[in-house]
């Protein structure tokens, strides 16, 4: 029963982020032209994230992204069975909303925006891709490790406010450059409703490998070995 909460806490939460973030970026496509850009995108991310990760937190550890769960795997704090489950679940949490966008607005709104896929820019090349989304989900995991693992300060947690508020910066310094996934899922889910997988295994590979980066330089060098 335990192993079900956690997986429908993973699909919701991964539900809010990818709704959130996908009615954001096609909302800014005419015909609607809501006018948030960028800005507005970064705040409808990072928002519905620091809601998700404090509703979540204490069901299913509030990861709601495939590198979050392997970086945690990466150094065991989660079971690879376990793991695995919930990398399936954030993937249904983020084709639901996909699907649920691609329903709720306009087909020339959604056509326009590639139902909020993120892709790099033109002028991106496959190298700069991977280092960006490298960058942004290796500070997404420094975040999520300070301040959900690391106990030395619990006085001065902010939890999924600090959480949200990496995902919202990194979609400000990085957005315009390959649409700031730092989330399999978050790409996944819009990918497949659309039909659009260009580029999709750059966006597993580099979260990916930020992730476990950050985690495994957090626990062997910033953690003490009695808070590992």
């Amino acid at each position: 029963m335990t192993t079900t909460k956690q997986l429908v806490a993973e699909a919701i939460g991964t539900f809010f982020l990818c709704f959130a973030g996908i009615g954001a970026i096609v909302s800014t496509s005419e015909p609607i032209s809501s006018g948030a850009g960028l800005v507005g995108i970064a705040l409808a991310h990072g928002l519905a994230l620091s809601i998700a990760v404090s509703i979540f937190a204490g069901v299913s550890g509030s990861h709601f992204n495939p590198a979050v769960t392997i970086g945690l795997l990466s150094t065991g704090r989660i079971a690879p069975p376990l793991a695995m489950l919930y990398i399936g679940a954030q993937l249904v949490g983020a084709t639901l909303a996909a699907a649920a966008c691609n329903v709720i607005f306009p087909t020339d709104a959604v056509n326009a925006a590639q139902l909020g896929i993120p892709l790099p820019a033109d002028w991106v090349t496959v190298p700069v891709l991977l280092l960006t989304e490298f960058i942004l989900t290796f500070l997404l995991m420094i975040s999520i490790f300070g301040t959900a693992v690391d106990g030395r300060a619990p006085s001065m947690k902010l939890g999924g406010f600090a959480i949200g508020l990496t995902v919202a910066f990194d979609i400000l310094a990085g957005g315009t450059v390959t649409g700031a996934s730092m989330n399999p899922a978050r790409s996944f889910g819009p990918a497949l409703i659309h039909g659009n997988f260009a580029f999709h295994g750059y966006y597993w590979l580099a979260p990916i490998a930020g992730a476990v980066a950050a985690a495994l330089l957090y626990h062997f060098v910033l953690l003490d070995e009695e808070t590992k």
